[in-house]
């Protein structure tokens, strides 16, 4: 495979900018919230966080996770949250903790009998454990919100974009053996082996070729060199398992040494990773190819 040397570098932070972008989509949710405090009696969520009634400010949580709201809440890729699960990230990011992974566990341990009810519980104990923590009104305000938000999207977005990514590239092939009336399979699932995970199994009777997807957005610093130690030690592993790999790289700028990869094959892809729909186009032009290894696979049947 040659690389594209006339393909661009990417100078802006397109991640950053499309997170930006949902951020401020989402500023209208924070202010549904605090509109709904005002509703309540409340001067701003500042004054909600500081309420010292604990069964009112239970009620006020109560009625707001409960209650319906056309304005929406956007994950890392810009697509709307349910209207409960919404609410329910909103509240846990304001009071900077994380819903799913450290929250949703704790839930069975609170009071309540509906989930409704027992989030509200959970949420009224972290508004008295964070209020001392950032006594300042300013720390509750849309600005100062916005940053805590950002973070909490990008670490959702990484996870999202993954499972994009293993769905795109287990339609592309499938479409690929599908217009040459090449009959082979994609594997459903990933698999492991011996720690190391290949996103793609194309199966036929008599072999499997495995393909792990390895993306990367930074040009350099020296994580570039783990980067293809990464890709390395998948294609050793599976080389050891008795299995041959295609591993497909998608890096910006990425000067691996791809005889040291003992492959015959790699797809290297040098776009940021975050050009989902121009990576499209291109991963399915180097799968076409590929249309020799592929047929010959097949024959082996």
């Amino acid at each position: 495979m040659e690389s594209d040397e006339s393909t661009p570098f990417v100078i802006e932070n397109l991640r950053l900018e499309e997170l930006v972008a949902v951020v401020r989509q989402n500023k209208a949710f924070y202010d549904a919230f605090a509109d709904f405090l005002r509703e309540q009696g409340y001067t701003d969520v500042f004054s909600f966080i500081c309420e010292a009634d604990e069964s009112r400010a239970k009620k006020t949580l109560t009625a707001y996770l409960g209650a319906e709201t056309p304005v929406q809440l956007f994950d890392g890729l810009g697509r709307p949250y349910p209207n409960a699960k919404a609410k329910w990230y909103l509240l846990a990011w304001l009071l900077r903790d994380a819903p799913a992974q450290r929250l949703e566990p704790l839930l069975k341990h609170s009071i309540g009998v509906s989930q409704l009810e027992k989030r509200a519980t959970l949420i009224n104990q972290l508004r008295k454990f964070a209020a001392p923590l950032f006594p300042d009104a300013d720390q509750w305000e849309w600005p100062v919100f916005a940053e805590v938000m950002l973070a909490r999207l990008e670490g959702s977005r990484r996870a999202l974009k993954g499972t994009r990514f293993e769905g795109l590239v287990r339609t592309l092939p499938n479409k690929v053996f599908k217009a040459n009336s090449i009959q082979l399979q994609v594997g459903e699932k990933q698999v492991t082996l011996n720690d190391e995970t290949y996103d793609v199994q194309v199966i036929s009777k008599s072999k499997t070729i495995l393909i792990p997807v390895k993306t990367r957005e930074t040009m350099g610093g020296g994580h570039a060199q783990l980067f293809t130690r990464d890709i390395l030690k998948s294609v050793q592993t599976a080389k050891k398992n008795n299995y041959e790999c295609i591993p497909i790289v998608i890096a910006e700028s990425w000067s691996g040494d791809l005889e040291s990869l003992e492959c015959e094959h790699l797809i290297h892809i040098q776009m940021n990773p975050n050009q989902l729909t121009k990576i499209e186009v291109r991963l399915e032009e180097e799968l076409v190819d590929l249309l020799g290894v592929w047929k010959g696979l097949e024959e082996k049947q």
